[in-house]
Formats: C-alpha cells, structure tokens, sequence
C-alpha cells in the first residue's frame, strides 16, 4: 500500500499513475503488499529536509528513509520479513519525499515529462529503501542495473546518461 502525501496541489502533476508505478516498484524488488510513504514537496520543504536529515543546506530531488537496516536484505534486494506479521501487522517499508520543484527542473534538462522523472526517482528511492546504496564502493554498478531493470519493469525509457542526478 502507498501512503500518499501531495503537498504540490496547483502543479498539475496526476498522482494515481506514480501510485500504480510505486506499487509496481514494490512488487519487483520483492515486497508486493509491504507499505511505503510518498510525500510529494516543494523546494523550500525539501530543503528543510535535506538540511535536516542530511547536513545539507540546498534542496534535493528525492530522500529515502528506510525503516530497516541493509542487513535486514538478502542477495536479490529482497527483504526477509513478510509484508505482514504473524499478528497481521502492516509492514513499513520506508518513507519517499520527493521535491516536484527539483524534479520538474531535471526533466526539463533531460527533455523528459515531469512525470517521468519522477518514476525515475521512485525507482532510485526503492532501491535505497531496499538497502542499495550507489555511494558505497562495488554498489554503484550494482544499483544502476538495477535501476534500469526496475526500469524496463515499469514500461520507462532509461534516456539518462551515467552520472545523472540523483
């Protein structure tokens, strides 16, 4: 299940189809029915944020905060736990914030649709809430592939060249 928070009402951006392509997302790597949280900010929030979280005074496109260690992953980047307990509780995969600011000027220096850039950092998220991270050594090359698999799952184009942001 998505927990979908949309605080840029007003910038036109359709937010069912990033739903379907977040639970998309969640089924590839393994956790169909686990819950995320997607928070869709601005700038001055994502800054905030950023500044928080990370020591960095200057807005980001996309903060993952996963609920559970690397650790906690196997091999294929599939968490061992079920979605659900063996009470039934709801299992919490992580929380996504993405700054549709930062997004929208991204997609317009690829020449891609708002949308699509946005996907392109659900996917990125995911994999970071999966426990991937690109900043440790031997990973990076790890998690583009990955990327670009999650990527074909979903029906996106991979335009980007290497060294992208994000």
């Amino acid at each position: 299940m998505v927990y979908l928070d949309n605080r840029t009402r007003g910038t036109g951006l359709v937010t069912r189809p990033l739903v379907r392509v977040l639970e998309r997302l969640l089924t590839e790597i393994g956790e169909a029915g686990t819950s995320v949280s997607l928070t869709l900010v601005r700038d001055p929030e994502m800054r905030r944020l950023n500044d928080e979280h990370r020591g960095k005074d200057a807005p980001t496109d996309v903060l993952s905060f996963p609920m559970y260690a690397p650790e906690a992953f196997d091999r294929t980047g599939a968490t061992r736990p079920l979605p659900f307990d063996e009470n039934g509780a709801e299992r919490m995969l992580g929380d996504i914030v993405v700054s549709v600011d930062t997004a929208a000027r991204q997609a317009a220096d690829y020449d891609a649709p708002l949308e699509r850039e946005i996907e392109r950092l659900l996917i990125h998220a995911v994999l970071h809430l999966a426990g991937h991270d690109h900043l440790v050594p031997g990973e990076r090359a790890v998690m583009e592939a990955e990327e670009r698999r999650l990527a074909a799952a979903v029906g996106m184009p991979w335009p980007y060249l290497e060294g992208t942001p994000g």
